[in-house]
């Protein structure tokens, strides 16, 4: 096991996996140590639904075919903000350095579109785990949701795995409800693929940076 600093710097997001599934009692330890994420009044207010195999396999299929068939995406959570600043700024940074890793021109619509479906393809990871939360939970449950996908993927690194979380699992929850059968008042925030990284995998090189400590923090006396 890898120090908490180590698997805080270590940890990125992964778009490239190798097929081989991550042993059961290993993926049970590793959301049993992501169990102990702090929650408001400890409600621990996630759901979550780990997809590996056959099972998976389908699902990204029915997700692709969705997007290909044009179907609108119609996800539980909006997010259709745009961003402005140096939020922007650090946006078009972030896709350049993916797209410029895979080689990928940014006026090459084909090759982009491709990117993008690769998402609902889960980047070939052979696990994924969707997150869901009651219908009723809102913007301050959704903060442990998000407290509880970074004890979860720093679980995973700590343990010599990848992942990516993934707004874009999001898109479609109706189709996922449905593939896994899980009921409608269970809304979908997003999903994390997870595995063996392929290192052969071109995405995979691409790095991003992190702002200064003076662009985020203030201090106060």
């Amino acid at each position: 096991m890898m120090s908490l600093e180590d698997a805080v710097r270590n940890r990125r997001s992964v778009r490239g996996y190798l097929p081989h599934e991550v042993p059961q009692d290993r993926i049970e330890a590793i959301l049993t140590l992501a169990q102990a994420a702090p929650s408001n009044c400890n409600i621990q207010p996630w759901l979550s639904h780990v997809v590996s195999g056959p099972a998976l396999r389908d699902l990204g299929a029915r997700l692709v075919g969705a997007a290909q068939d044009g179907v609108r995406p119609n996800p539980d959570s909006k997010a259709d903000r745009t961003f402005t600043g140096i939020w922007r700024e650090r946006q078009i940074d972030a896709a350049v350095q993916l797209y410029g890793a895979m080689g990928i021109d940014r006026h090459d619509r084909p090759r982009r579109d491709w990117a993008y479906r690769r998402n609902l393809e889960f980047f070939g990871a052979p696990h994924a785990v969707f997150i869901f939360t009651p219908t009723e939970f809102g913007e301050r449950e959704a903060v442990d949701l998000g407290i509880y996908a970074q004890t979860l993927m720093l679980a995973l690194t700590a343990h010599n795995l990848a992942s990516c979380a993934q707004g874009a699992l999001g898109l479609y929850p109706d189709i996922i409800r449905d593939h896994l059968g899980i009921a409608p008042d269970n809304k979908l925030i997003f999903g994390i693929s997870f595995g063996y990284e392929d290192p052969a995998t071109a995405a995979n090189r691409a790095r991003v940076g992190r702002a200064p400590l003076a662009a985020s923090v203030t201090f106060h006396r």
